[in-house]
């Protein structure tokens, strides 16, 4: 566990020194300056829609730090050869795996925890109301979310040996499962057919990240999301995290290095 954690601090001193912190804090001071205009446009609805926008940005924004913390990982160790030190310390491939995942998570996690940190002090200031049950369920399924994101492209950096490409993939394929994910049941439903029938499969065997966007439990404040739902989702997203991980080790273990 020592070994594990050692390699997660490495990836997180990795973040800080490639200048993301500095992404993050442009990003939050964006989100300053537009709940700041809230009142420029004299209606007070206009609040709903800059909670959307700030949340969207942040949601983009996360996306970005998983894919491309995650995507370097590992070409990178190869690519400059310090791959070959870690593993004779020794270190095991699937330590490796396990140091790179929680290291991403948590350098995810903690650009995730300033954000939404920022945007509660900032939201609860000028409306005078603090739903802190809202704000943590929509922080906590947004980590898991990562989880998954960061897990999936770990498994793609042992397959793809340019980042470039691993990112784009995993870019279109997060970004495909958000926007399209809910919807691929009833379109299988309409289409019918062996077509109908890949849809229905592509339905139930992709993870569903879409369920972990809950921006509009901040955004209109709705009640807060029955604690069992959360459970599951969180246990949902853990299999999910776990099998990835477990199929990149597979595939890293059997991978020649030189």
């Amino acid at each position: 566990m020592h070994t594990i954690l050692a390699i997660a601090g490495v990836v997180i001193l990795e973040m800080i020194r490639r200048k993301d912190v500095y992404v993050l804090l442009f990003l939050t001071g964006l989100i300053t300056l537009l709940l700041a205009s809230v009142d420029l446009f004299g209606d007070p609805k206009i609040v709903r829609y800059l909670r959307e926008i700030c949340l969207t940005l942040i949601w983009i924004s996360s996306i970005i730090i998983s894919i491309t913390t995650a995507a370097r990982q590992i070409p990178s160790e190869k690519e400059s050869r310090t791959l070959f030190p870690l593993l004779a310390k020794p270190v095991t491939r699937g330590q490796v795996i396990l140091g790179k995942f929680f290291g991403c998570w948590a350098a995810c996690g903690i650009s995730l925890t300033a954000f939404y940190a920022f945007f509660c002090l900032v939201n609860g200031a000028r409306d005078g109301t603090w739903p802190l049950a809202n704000y943590f369920q929509a922080y906590w399924l947004h980590c898991v979310f990562c989880g998954i994101v960061v897990a999936l492209t770990l498994f793609g950096s042992v397959f793809f040996t340019a980042v470039s490409s691993n990112s784009t993939i995993m870019f279109v394929a997060v970004t495909t499962v958000l926007i399209l994910g809910r919807h691929l049941h009833k379109v299988a439903v309409k289409t019918g057919g062996v077509a109908g029938n890949v849809l229905d499969f592509m339905y139930f065997a992709v993870p569903h990240l879409e369920w972990y966007d809950v921006r509009d439990l901040i955004v209109h404040s709705w009640p807060v999301i029955n604690w069992g739902v959360i459970l599951t989702d969180t246990l949902y997203g853990a299999a999910y995290g776990s099998l990835f991980l477990v199929l990149a080790w597979l595939r890293f273990r059997r991978m020649p290095l030189n």
